[in-house]
């Protein structure tokens, strides 16, 4: 008896000892499966994400991903968010990569801000939203538009530019563009 709790004593020990001896465990890198390609698409999807047919091939898998995960709600969209989301579809393809790129750092800088600028900036969206044309005109061009976020030494968000708070949605990663 005293022999087996001493066999199984050290059984246990090089069991629990080996795996610091073992070899330095591989990383495992985990991604995004491959997504399928424009001509695989079904003629649903297809037509759903025609605005995209020209980048689609060229895009990122993660972003294919979700893509098609809008795809696969818009069935289940009002017939007002569906157009909402043609028509930042049209716009996001219509953006250069570097437009993109500003448009992905912006929405994920936004994510970070505290809850109560987050409303600031969403409140002074809304009123630049209301202006006429060319109020929104002449923000813009007096370069007062152009940030989103507050510098680092200011705490009071600037209102977007038009086009970057009308495109951040699409892409940005979380299907908000079939919610607005």
């Amino acid at each position: 008896m005293a022999k087996r709790q001493f066999a199984g004593g050290v059984i246990l020990c090089l069991a629990l000892a080996a795996p610091l001896h073992a070899e330095t465990p591989t990383t495992v890198i985990i991604g995004t499966p491959p997504q399928p390609a424009w001509s695989q698409l079904d003629v649903q999807q297809r037509n759903i994400l025609a605005p995209l047919a020209g980048n689609w091939d060229g895009m990122e898998n993660i972003r294919r991903k979700k893509w098609l995960g809008i795809a696969e709600r818009y069935s289940n969209m009002t017939p007002a968010e569906q157009g909402r989301v043609q028509v930042r579809m049209r716009d996001w393809a219509a953006l250069t990569p570097e437009q993109r790129a500003r448009v992905r750092n912006t929405y994920k800088e936004f994510n970070q801000l505290p809850a109560e600028q987050k409303q600031v900036v969403k409140q002074k969206w809304e009123a630049y939203s209301n202006l006429p044309p060319e109020e929104k005109q002449r923000i813009r061009s007096s370069g007062k538009s152009a940030k989103l976020l507050p510098s680092p030494e200011s705490t009071t968000p600037v209102a977007a530019s038009e086009n970057t708070a009308q495109t951040a949605a699409p892409e940005a990663g979380n299907s908000e563009a079939g919610k607005r």
